[in-house]
């Protein structure tokens, strides 16, 4: 049996309606209301289980003005996964709604780039407009991580396990990363917010909060790379996520589904 085969999930959290033109830098003729969904991604698999980031939780939600269905943890006892025995956990970014509920997982280490962590904790956080996708708090939980010797830094490109790897992208936040999962369709990319919705890589468009436009346009492409398909592309909010790809077992629809089957469309 391959001991670099994996089984990857999206898990829904918490949704929020906005304006259509609200996604897109220029924003969009069409002015209706949408949805974007909040989602943390699941890795299973010979190696254990991966978390990838950490969403936010009730009082985050509060003060920014979301909805939670149902919370993180919930949707990872759905799995079967106890949030206590967790050992890694990948933060794609340290934006409020990928970073928060960071007393969840007591045991894991948690992954990021070097990059992210100057970032959020360096002098462009003294910039309002910058620092807006911040909470000062996960921040500072992370530093104190840190200290607990639980943090785990890269550089670029890293294999965290076999068919399991980390990619930074930068772009929306200047240390994003993406991750890769070999499964059995083929290489699966969590894009997280390396790509918000299907319409920003399709349309080459991008999300009005970006530390760099460009390296946001050239990130896609290296997620095209990545991936074995454009289907194996999976962006971080996109509600059609959960109508795409099948749930992971009867009764879980519209809450979480299973990325590393065919998609149903």
């Amino acid at each position: 049996m391959s001991d670099d085969i994996h089984e990857v999930y999206a898990v829904k959290y918490a949704s929020h309606g906005r304006k259509r033109s609200d996604n897109y830098v220029f924003g969009d003729p069409h002015d209706e209301m949408t949805t974007i969904s909040y989602y943390v991604w699941v890795i299973k698999g010979p190696h254990g289980v991966f978390v990838v980031d950490t969403g936010f939780d009730e009082a985050a939600a509060k003060e920014r003005a979301r909805q939670i269905s149902r919370p993180v943890g919930e949707g990872l006892n759905a799995l079967g996964i106890d949030p206590n025995d967790v050992r890694n956990v990948i933060v794609t970014h340290m934006h409020w709604d990928h970073a928060g509920n960071y007393d969840l997982f007591p045991n894991a280490r948690y992954h990021l780039q070097d990059t992210e962590m100057a970032y959020a904790t360096g002098r462009c956080m003294c910039h309002q407009v910058l620092r807006i996708p911040f909470s000062e708090a996960d921040v500072h939980a992370m530093v104190s991580k840190i200290y607990a010797y639980r943090c785990e830094f890269h550089d670029g490109a890293e294999e965290l396990a076999p068919g399991v790897s980390v990619h930074k992208i930068g772009g929306h936040s200047k240390g994003l990363q993406c991750v890769r999962v070999k499964t059995k369709r083929g290489d699966v990319v969590v894009a997280s917010d390396c790509i918000h919705l299907f319409s920003h890589i399709d349309e080459g468009r991008v999300f009005p909060i970006t530390y760099s436009i460009g390296d946001t346009l050239e990130g896609y492409k290296t997620i095209q790379k990545l991936a074995t398909s454009r289907q194996h592309i999976v962006p971080g909010h996109d509600p059609d996520v959960l109508k795409i790809y099948p749930a992971a077992k009867p009764g879980l629809e519209d809450w979480v589904a299973r990325l590393d089957v065919e998609p149903r469309v």
